[in-house]
């Protein structure tokens, strides 16, 4: 196996824009951190509220997105962050937000791909924890219309796989697509790749109250004739932010991995089942960043 030093960012840097959720303005900071602090998330509008590690340990349940929770304090849809950190190799990190979820922004990683290359990375002392996939691991929605499956891969490096396929009255056409995920790729090929939405589920979230100043030209809304008031920014888009999704998800893992990740119609829920799976499968990895913190 092959193991890199840990990494962290040179200089404390943040952003803002509107949360998708809460329609708030937010404001997002990232700042330097210690080796093997791992990514951990605090919520700077909660007084004495608990740091959030951000490990699969602390996720919790929900639909569309994933959430991590500590001690009553929730972060919602971590996954573009989580995907912008991982990407770019950033282990040790404080992620400071004053609302209940991350600037939702333009749907991508982008945004926060901008400010952390500002910041730079710096090398750290400690080797990066390391899993590198020896068997093949699988998860299987309940309706069998989607699953995930993580594999041994010949050569030391994550790659990454999505098959998007909703059928022939979907808006959204067939793709498949497989990056292997370093700083330099996930930059190039992934960190611009929006969040997608049909239209009609975009009146149920408003209905649920959810997206109250977001509008079609803030992500890809696809009506029954392709996207409404966007164009995409590549003809896969839609297979390229669901394999920056998968790789936010998978970094709750608390460590690099090697291995092949490939994913048919794989959404959040599953993504997490896989992460689950690889721990139990692969209990004598050195797994790091799963440190409880008060």
């Amino acid at each position: 196996m092959q193991h890199r030093l840990q990494r962290t960012i040179g200089k404390a840097v943040e952003t803002s824009g509107v949360g998708f959720l809460t329609g708030a303005d937010i404001s997002i900071r990232f700042v330097p951190a210690a080796e093997n602090h791992g990514i951990v998330f605090e919520r700077t509008d909660v007084s004495g509220s608990a740091l959030i590690p951000a490990n699969i340990e602390y996720a919790v349940p929900r639909q569309r997105r994933t959430a991590i929770e500590n001690q009553g304090t929730v972060v919602e849809m971590t996954e573009h962050v989580m995907a912008a950190l991982a990407g770019l190799q950033i282990d040790n990190c404080l992620v400071q937000i004053d609302a209940p979820e991350p600037p939702g922004c333009d749907g991508s990683s982008l945004a926060f791909v901008d400010v952390l290359l500002e910041a730079g990375a710096v090398e750290q002392t400690e080797t990066r924890p390391l899993l590198s996939i020896e068997r093949t691991v699988r998860a299987v929605a309940d309706d069998g219309k989607s699953e995930i499956e993580a594999k041994p891969l010949a050569r030391p490096t994550l790659a990454i796989s999505f098959q998007l396929d909703y059928g022939p009255r979907s808006p959204i056409h067939p793709q498949t697509l497989t990056v292997e995920i370093n700083p330099v790729t996930f930059v190039a090929e992934l960190a611009y790749a929006r969040t997608f939405v049909l239209e009609a589920e975009v009146e149920a979230l408003k209905a649920q109250g959810y997206g109250s100043r977001t509008t079609a030209s803030d992500l890809l809304v696809f009506g029954p004739n392709g996207v409404i008031d966007n164009q995409m920014r590549s003809p896969n888009e839609c297979a390229r932010h669901k394999i920056l999704d998968c790789l936010g998800d998978l970094a709750l893992i608390g460590c690099d991995v090697h291995g092949h990740i490939s994913a048919y119609r794989s959404g959040h829920q599953l993504n997490r089942e896989i992460v689950r799976r690889l721990q139990t499968a692969h209990p004598n990895s050195q797994i790091g960043g799963r440190q409880k913190v008060a």
